[in-house]
């Protein structure tokens, strides 16, 4: 995965995960890059074996997951990175995104948000909040034979600017 390897993230780093699934990203992220992670998915069926497969992974101890509904879930303060496979439709993308937004007011940090294979509904609701910075892109297009413009992972962040402290 191209973003293990960008230095974008780190033993420092907290990584949150919207519609992890079956905890695939978190487990690699964690192994490859020591990032802890936190999976929130909202489907239980999905969420079980995500919890059965962090007891036989090699990360699983710095890999968690949490049943709730991606709009709900309070960011905690240690979050500074966020991780998107167009999990949720725009509209429920723009309440986490609030949530995060929330999340950064309360707790001043820079905060990466991913966004892998985006839709142009995404990309369009993220050049709208004027929150967020556009920071750079991962290309991906070359991981398979077939050309997609949307095999990329497009970054924003939220930045820093230090009012916090």
């Amino acid at each position: 995965m191209r973003l293990a390897g960008s230095g974008l993230l780190g033993e420092n780093d907290v990584l949150l995960d919207y519609g992890c699934g079956k905890g695939r990203v978190g487990f690699f992220l964690s192994h490859r890059v020591k990032v802890r992670t936190i999976g929130i998915e909202y489907d239980a069926r999905i969420y079980h074996i995500a919890v059965r497969n962090q007891k036989s992974a090699v990360s699983g101890a710095d890999t968690t997951f949490v049943l709730t509904r991606a709009e709900e879930y309070a960011v905690p303060p240690a979050v500074n990175r966020c991780y998107f496979f167009n999990p949720f439709s725009p509209e429920i993308l723009c309440k986490v995104l609030s949530r995060v937004i929330q999340s950064h007011y309360a707790h001043p940090r820079e905060i990466l948000l991913f966004f892998y294979y985006p839709s142009d509904a995404y990309i369009s609701q993220l050049m709208t909040m004027g929150e967020l910075v556009y920071y750079g892109e991962i290309d991906c297009g070359d991981l398979y034979a077939k050309k997609d413009s949307r095999e990329r992972i497009v970054i924003f962040q939220l930045p820093d600017y230090g009012f916090g402290q």
